[in-house]
């Protein structure tokens, strides 16, 4: 599918998005719909030979037994995983791993002892790429647990140039925050978040819509869900159209370990 299921009500023929995905006044809790605390990700992503990728497991365990877990019991992560890429491009990263705390200091502070366990291995030294990125979110939600053989599905968007300043909130309280907390509370979903760089290595005017489900079944349903939030609300304003540049959007979908406190 050449578009995002978040563009299809937004570039429809009459460009309605605006209060797409919203819900019933009243439905939505003050704590659900304000900016949170920080959030702050650092993603490592990696391009390994695939010959190598039965061996990216037995890497990532280690990683997690000596400072990922231990971080999270004490309370400088939040949350921490591994992704590996089920839809691959030329170009593209094939896995990825990520933490999560409400401080840079806490990200730092885990960068730093994953530093100190030694030198790179075998399989880091044969990756052909790397890239890391770390993410700011205001608008987060998740059920703690441990998922694996999860599926992680990423968007990310353009803002255009002339958008407002503070078009991220917007779009975040008014559309995206409403239905993604619906399908959290129903457990289609068990994690959200819509991040921005906050180390910018990429346009500043991106920014990406998260969420992690499960089972396979919950693509669907989430497919579904904004396909019903569009046919149930077809004549609001062109919100995400006047909004969104979405010429750059792009989607990635991964297969995802996870944990959240």
């Amino acid at each position: 599918m050449s578009k995002s299921v978040w563009s299809v009500i937004a570039v429809g023929a009459a460009l309605t998005a605006l209060g797409a995905f919203s819900v019933p006044a009243g439905a939505q809790s003050a704590d659900e719909m304000k900016e949170k605390p920080p959030l702050y990700t650092y993603e490592a992503s990696w391009a390994f030979p695939r010959a190598r990728w039965g061996e990216v497991g037995k890497d990532n365990a280690t990683s997690t037994q000596k400072v990922l877990a231990p971080a999270l019991a004490d309370g400088t992560l939040v949350g921490y995983g591994d992704d590996e890429a089920l839809v691959h491009t030329s170009e593209g990263f094939t896995h990825d791993n990520w933490w999560q705390a409400h401080s840079m200091a806490g990200l730092m502070k885990v960068l730093d002892a994953l530093g100190k366990t030694g030198p790179p291995t075998q399989l880091l030294l044969s990756s052909t790429k790397h890239r890391d990125q770390v993410f700011i979110s205001r608008f987060y939600n998740w059920k703690p647990g441990s998922w694996k053989g999860a599926f992680g599905h990423a968007s990310t968007y353009k803002l255009k140039a002339d958008a407002p300043n503070d078009a991220v909130s917007v779009l975040s309280k008014s559309l995206f925050v409403p239905l993604l907390e619906k399908l959290l509370a129903d457990g289609t979903i068990v994690e959200y978040e819509i991040d921005e760089e906050t180390i910018h290595t990429e346009s500043p005017d991106q920014f990406v819509i998260y969420y992690l489900t499960p089972t396979a079944e919950g693509l669907d349903k989430v497919n579904a869900a904004v396909r019903a939030a569009g046919r149930e609300n077809p004549l609001v304003g062109p919100a995400l159209g006047s909004m969104i540049d979405f010429t750059p959007h792009r989607d990635e979908l991964v297969g995802a370990s996870a944990t959240y406190k």
